[in-house]
């Protein structure tokens, strides 16, 4: 009978995958609504000024705060900048090729740039140092290291986290002689605040009735589109990434806010023990 399973789901994995949906469980064993635990470690890059290494079920990735001095842009003369990217290598998954950024990798980039510009997560005003002169720009890297599904809320959960535990030496600038001095002393750091803590929860729909919470691979594959919720820690929505358009009821949207609300004071009590 296993044999007879096994080979059911290879060759047709999506009316298999529908067989298993009748009773609202997945493959693996979870309900519809439930997530993967997560863990968070932070700290786990000693080079970088902020790092935190994220796993939910085969998915994991770790992300990596480096800040570098610049000149402002012009625009905006008192802002420091923060240029987060996500790198998805053949190392994570086997569909990823070598080369420039996929698109997947573009879109879950522009994702974690949008929700730090429009989310008000770092008062980038504090990272200048003199206004029109010298401000901190923050490079934060998140490389995925295995990917099975729901690569927004891993990346989204790595960057808050890293975030938290970043510190950054204090800079004394003469601007009279344009010179820079470093503070060393490790006791003269400062560290970064952040202003609005993040986490978001991510649903696919499945043959336009089932919605599932936290997809796999596997999911993802056989679902017609994501949409990923994200809550600050009063609970409150702070943005919603849903593209493609996918059709999506009123009720089936309300449905995931509620979820994505309880499942962000899930996550919210796990990132409380990092401040």
């Amino acid at each position: 009978m296993e044999d007879i399973t096994s080979n059911f789901e290879a060759s047709l994995p999506l009316e298999h995958y529908k067989e298993v949906l009748k009773n609202d469980v997945r493959p693996d064993g979870r309900d519809l609504g439930k997530f993967r635990k997560m863990t968070i470690n932070v700290g786990s890059i000693s080079t970088a000024d902020g790092s935190a290494l994220v796993q939910m079920g085969n998915t994991m990735v770790v992300c990596g705060v480096k800040g570098e001095l610049t000149k402002p842009p012009a625009s905006k003369p008192d802002c420091g900048i923060i240029v987060p990217n996500v790198d998805l290598s053949p190392m994570c998954a086997a569909h990823f090729k070598p080369g420039p950024p996929s698109e997947q990798a573009q879109v879950a980039s522009q994702l974690l740039n949008d929700i730090i510009k429009t989310c008000d997560v770092i008062n980038l005003d504090e990272l200048c140092i003199f206004k029109d002169k010298l401000v901190w720009v923050l490079y934060c890297d998140v490389v995925c290291l295995s990917y099975d599904g729901n690569l927004n809320d891993a990346c989204i959960m790595a960057l808050v986290a890293a975030l938290e535990s970043t510190t950054l030496p204090k800079i004394k600038y003469n601007e009279e002689n344009d010179v820079i001095e470093t503070l060393a002393d490790p006791e003269q750091r400062s560290k970064l605040i952040v202003r609005k803590r993040l986490v978001s929860s991510t649903f696919v729909l499945f043959d336009s009735t089932h919605l599932i919470a936290d997809p796999t691979l596997k999911e993802e594959e056989m679902t017609s589109g994501v949409v990923t919720i994200v809550t600050d820690d009063q609970g409150k929505l702070c943005h919603l990434h849903r593209p493609g358009g996918f059709p999506l009821r009123d009720k089936q949207l309300e449905k995931c806010i509620k979820a994505a609300t309880r499942n962000g004071q899930k996550l919210h009590s796990l990132l409380q023990q990092f401040q």
